[in-house]
C-alpha cells in the first residue's frame, strides 16, 4: 500500500518506465494490455464522451484550445496530454485542475496487483484518467494521442470526432520514415462513421486519409479548405499567425463539426475568450510562452525538425534585434539537420539537460569545432546558458529556448526576479 504521492509515483514509475524517461525500451505497440486493464476498473471508456486528437505537430495545443472552449461553454471537460514538465498529475485535468494526489494513490493502489497484465507507463496513466474523468461526472473529455495513433494505448476509445493535425517525421523508428507511412499509423484513429478534421493537405497524406476515410465511411474536413468567421483574425498572440493559427483553425472546425450533433455552439465570445485563457483552463505552457520582457524571452517545447521549422518561422517577425537560441536535444533526434536550419545570424548556445536521453557534451562540442564560422557556444545546464544569453542581450534581442520537454523541465530560474 502507498501512503504518501511520492511512494506511488516511484512505484509507477519503477514498474512502469516511461517513453519520457527511457525512450524506446518503454514504447508497447499493442491495445491489448490496455483493453484488459480497462475491463478490471469497470471500462469507463464506454460512459464517456470523447475527442480524438493525433499528429506529430500541434496535437497538444489543439487539445488544449478544444478542452479550453468547452471549459468556457460551462462543460465538465477532462484533458488527457502528454508528457508532463514538472509534475506528473499535469497529464490529467478538469477544467485545468490537475488530478489531486489523492486520487493518484488509490489508483495505484488499485491495479498494484493487476496479475497477468504488464502495461506500459502510459497505459496505467491513461487508464488512471479515463478512471478519474468517469468518477467526476465529465461530459466532454479531450484525449491526445500518445505516439502514432492505431496502436496507440489511446485508440480504444469511440470518439464524438477525430482529429489529425499534422504528419512529420517524428519516431520514425516505430512509425516509419516516410511521412505516408506515418499518416498511415496517424490514420488508425479514424473510426466508422466518425467524422474527421484533417490539419493539413499535401500529395503525400492526403490519399491515405481519404483512403481510411472512404473504408470507415467517415465524413471529413480539411482546415486547408475551409472558411472561417471574420473574427478569425482578431485571435491573440501567438494564435493569430503560423503554426498557432493553423492550430486554432483545427479546433475551430472541431467545434464547428461538435455544434451539429452536440449542443456545443461556435461563438466568438467563447473562442477568444478561451485562448486568451488557455493556461488556466487547461494548465497550456511552454508552447511561445513569453517568460521575460527586454530582453524577450520565449520557452517552447518544439522538439522535432518540422516543429521547429515552424516555431522559427512563426516568430520571425518579432525578432527586434539579435537573436539568440538555446538548444537542447534528445540523442534519438535529427539534431544535426535541425541546427542546420537556425538562422545565420543567430548567435546559438547548445545545452545538455539531465534525462539520460540528452545528446551528451562530447557531442555538442563536435558540433560546435565543426562549425568554426558560426556563433556556438557550449553549456551543461540551460540555467547558465540562460543567464550568459541575458547578459550579453541588449532590451530589443530575442532569447529562444526550445528543442525538447526535458530541456524546460530543467530551467529553474525565476525570471520575475532576475533583476535585469
Amino acid at each position: 500500500m502507498f501512503c504518501t504521492y511520492q511512494e506511488a509515483i516511484f512505484w509507477l514509475f519503477q514498474q512502469f518506465p516511461s517513453f519520457q524517461q527511457i525512450g524506446a525500451a518503454a514504447y508497447k505497440p499493442d491495445l491489448g494490455n490496455i483493453q484488459l486493464l480497462l475491463n478490471k476498473i469497470g471500462n469507463p471508456e464506454k460512459e464517456l464522451k470523447f475527442i480524438h486528437v493525433a499528429g506529430t505537430n500541434g496535437k497538444g495545443t489543439t487539445s488544449s484550445i478544444i478542452a479550453s472552449y468547452l471549459t468556457e461553454s460551462g462543460f465538465s471537460t477532462g484533458l488527457f496530454t502528454s508528457p508532463h514538465l514538472l509534475d506528473f498529475r499535469e497529464r490529467i485535468r478538469i477544467n485545468g485542475e490537475m488530478i489531486s494526489e489523492e486520487s493518484v494513490i488509490d489508483f495505484c493502489n488499485s491495479i498494484q496487483s493487476v496479475g497477468e497484465i504488464e502495461p506500459s507507463f502510459f497505459e496505467i496513466s491513461f487508464a488512471m484518467a479515463l478512471y478519474h474523468f468517469y468518477q467526476k461526472k465529465c461530459e466532454y473529455c479531450v484525449i491526445e494521442v500518445g505516439m502514432g495513433g492505431r496502436l496507440d494505448a489511446t485508440n480504444c476509445i469511440t470518439p464524438l470526432i477525430s482529429i489529425i493535425t499534422s504528419i512529420g517525421l517524428d519516431h520514425t523508428q516505430f512509425l516509419g520514415d516516410t511521412r505516408t507511412l506515418i499518416a498511415y499509423e496517424k490514420a488508425g484513429i479514424i473510426k466508422a462513421q466518425i467524422p474527421v478534421i484533417l490539419g493539413e493537405k499535401d500529395e503525400e497524406t492526403t490519399p491515405v486519409f481519404q483512403k481510411k476515410a472512404l473504408e470507415t465511411n467517415s465524413s471529413f474536413r480539411f482546415v486547408q479548405d475551409s472558411t472561417y468567421p471574420s473574427w478569425i483574425d482578431d485571435l491573440p498572440f501567438p494564435f493569430n499567425r503560423g503554426f498557432q493559427l493553423q492550430n486554432a483553425k483545427t479546433a475551430l472546425l472541431t467545434i464547428d463539426e461538435l455544434s451539429k450533433k452536440e449542443q456545443i455552439s461556435l461563438d466568438q465570445k467563447l473562442f477568444i475568450p478561451a485562448l486568451e485563457n488557455i493556461s488556466k483552463n487547461t494548465g497550456y505552457q511552454k508552447r511561445i510562452e513569453i517568460v521575460h520582457e527586454n530582453p524577450r524571452v520565449i520557452l517552447d517545447v518544439s522538439h522535432n525538425l518540422e516543429g521547429i521549422k515552424a516555431t522559427l518561422f512563426l516568430l520571425q517577425n518579432t525578432f527586434k534585434g539579435n537573436l539568440f537560441i538555446i538548444y537542447g536535444s534528445s540523442s534519438d533526434k535529427n539534431y544535426h539537420e535541425i541546427i542546420s536550419t537556425f538562422p545565420k545570424k543567430a548567435i546559438v548556445y547548445l545545452t545538455t539537460f539531465q534525462s539520460e536521453r540528452s545528446v551528451k557534451m562530447e557531442i555538442l562540442t563536435k558540433i560546435r569545432d565543426s562549425n568554426q564560422d558560426t556563433n556556438i557556444e557550449v553549456y551543461n545546464d540551460v540555467n547558465q546558458a540562460i543567464l550568459h544569453c541575458l547578459e550579453k542581450a541588449n532590451a530589443e534581442d530575442t532569447v529562444l529556448v526550445f528543442g525538447s520537454f526535458f530541456l524546460i523541465q530543467d530551467i529553474s530560474l525565476d525570471f520575475k526576479n532576475l533583476g535585469i
